[in-house]
């Protein structure tokens, strides 16, 4: 009869001990144990339950760069991983889901611009709500003052090519330029048809105008603009073992023939997207137009940076944009 009751009494605790185990509460508890955190309570379980659900709901994977038929050269894009434990420490105090306390790492994409081989860019990735403007600088001094006042009046940062025979005439306003945390680009020495040069005289116009721009103002050129966008394969390449990205346009102010400034803000209102790279010139109707440019694109919820920032991989993460 003891012996019964001993073999009973194994049994039974054999039963829970396998009902312990393949309990999915235990198996979650395991696995916290297994990574150093342990939580006890039942609600500290239902939250990290709740994090782990909105993990996977705001999971996006990152996009590899690419070329593309018609737009070239397409930078990659960021994706989003929610970290659970940092998100946890973030909401235990509150004991309460909160999905605005979510902590994001973000995840690298494999492809990356520099990883393509030498194409144009014409605009970022379409889904980075950043704009950039271009502004093509090689006469126009006496607009110059009024755009860039207004870009630092609303702490924005455009990016200026430069002409290297109009930076070794204005070195003060080259100066001015980047002093002001502007971004400055290659847009040649003297505004030739860069597509009919030969090699030797497109390596010429480019060296001397980083040359001239690095001299006057102290910065490393990366970005080069071909003068009225004229190129060829050759140029690009060119361009891209001097260590410079070649930039294209997909919005175009065409302030060079001297619109009013409310066409330059209809023309670039009408046509901005995600990823847009904004062409323009130092003109009167573009620097009255600036302010409100500026005014709408951001209305639009688009942020406004140079080009360096328009096309690297971070990706902008705005609470409007979770569910």
């Amino acid at each position: 009869m003891k012996n019964s009751k001993s073999l009973i009494g194994i049994i039974v605790i054999a039963i829970l001990t396998i009902v312990l185990i393949e309990n999915p509460l235990s198996n979650q508890y395991l696995t916290k144990l297994k990574h150093g955190t342990i939580y006890i309570y039942a609600d500290q379980n239902d939250l990290f339950n709740q994090i782990e659900l909105a993990a996977k709901e705001y999971s996006i994977k990152p996009q590899d760069a690419k070329v593309d038929n018609i737009w070239k050269a397409i930078p990659g894009y960021n994706g989003l991983k929610v970290d659970t434990k940092a998100s946890y420490d973030n909401m235990k105090k509150d004991k309460k889901f909160d999905k605005n306390k979510l902590i994001f790492t973000q995840i690298r994409p494999k492809v990356h611009l520099e990883d393509l081989p030498p194409s144009p860019i014409y605009k970022g990735n379409p889904e980075k709500p950043m704009v950039s403007f271009l502004i093509n600088v090689a006469w126009g001094n006496e607009y110059l003052p009024k755009m860039l006042e207004t870009l630092k009046k609303y702490d924005i940062h455009a990016t200026f090519f430069l002409e290297g025979r109009w930076t070794q005439n204005n070195p003060e306003l080259a100066k001015m330029i980047v002093e002001d945390g502007n971004e400055v680009g290659n847009h040649s020495y003297s505004h030739p048809d860069m597509k009919s040069l030969t090699s030797a005289r497109i390596r010429e116009e480019l060296i001397k105008t980083n040359q001239v721009i690095q001299a006057t103002t102290g910065k490393h050129v990366k970005w080069f603009a071909p003068p009225s966008g004229s190129y060829r394969d050759e140029v690009v390449d060119i361009a891209d073992s001097l260590g410079m990205g070649t930039v294209m346009w997909s919005v175009d102010t065409i302030d060079w023939q001297k619109p009013s400034s409310s066409t330059i803000i209809n023309r670039v209102m009408t046509k901005v997207h995600p990823g847009a790279l904004i062409l323009m010139h130092p003109t009167e109707s573009t620097a009255n137009a600036l302010e409100q440019l500026i005014i709408q694109i951001k209305k639009k919820q688009y942020r406004i940076g140079t080009v360096s920032k328009l096309v690297d991989e971070e990706r902008i993460i705005r609470k409007a944009q979770t569910p």
